[in-house]
């Protein structure tokens, strides 16, 4: 495994990892834009895994099935469920989906796109949380709930790496749980 210099495992918090690898792109993917990237925080093993616990860990038992939401919820969803023995659920960009789907438009920070879920691939009622690597405006995060509970699953909490706390993002989920291990 791969470890770079980050704080050691038995005495840090996930939020550590975070705050010491994160890095930060102006003007990307266009200018005004502070661009924060996780892709570092992934790639350092023990980071990586300090996150997937603190996000299994912060909502064990409370769900059934994780939602990762293109691309990086993808990484999230899918080591968590590993962790928790729970389904996995794909949310992806439109038009990338075969099937049935739900879709939802939704704004971005700097644009705007639409996310899609396949319909029927697990029991109505099914507990999920949603995992995605970072909250800013909330948009695609609101428009993931939207797809959840309009496939008639049961939204049962929001998890996610970053936090950008003055975008006020969290203001747009509503009543769902959300846990985000760091906030900036």
């Amino acid at each position: 495994m791969t470890q770079l210099s980050t704080p050691s495992a038995s005495s840090s918090s996930a939020a550590d990892h975070v705050e010491a690898l994160l890095a930060s792109y102006p003007d990307f993917p266009q200018p005004d834009i502070l661009f924060r990237d996780l892709n570092p925080v992934f790639a350092d093993a023990v980071a990586f895994r300090a996150i997937i616990d603190d996000l299994a860990d912060q909502h064990r038992g409370q769900f059934d099935a994780v939602a990762g939401i293109e691309a990086r919820g993808f990484l999230l969803a899918a080591a968590v469920g590993y962790a928790a023995n729970a389904a996995v659920l794909a949310v992806r960009k439109g038009g990338k989906l075969p099937g049935t789907v739900l879709t939802e438009e939704y704004d971005l920070e700097y644009g705007s796109a639409r996310l899609e879920l396949e319909v029927g691939q697990l029991p109505a009622g099914t507990r999920v949380l949603i995992l995605d690597d970072v909250l800013a405006t909330g948009g695609t995060i609101a428009a993931t709930s939207r797809l959840i509970e309009r496939a008639g699953y049961t939204l049962t909490g929001v998890g996610v790496v970053l936090e950008l706390t003055d975008l006020h993002g969290r203001e747009r989920l509503g009543t769902a749980p959300v846990h985000a291990i760091m906030s900036i």
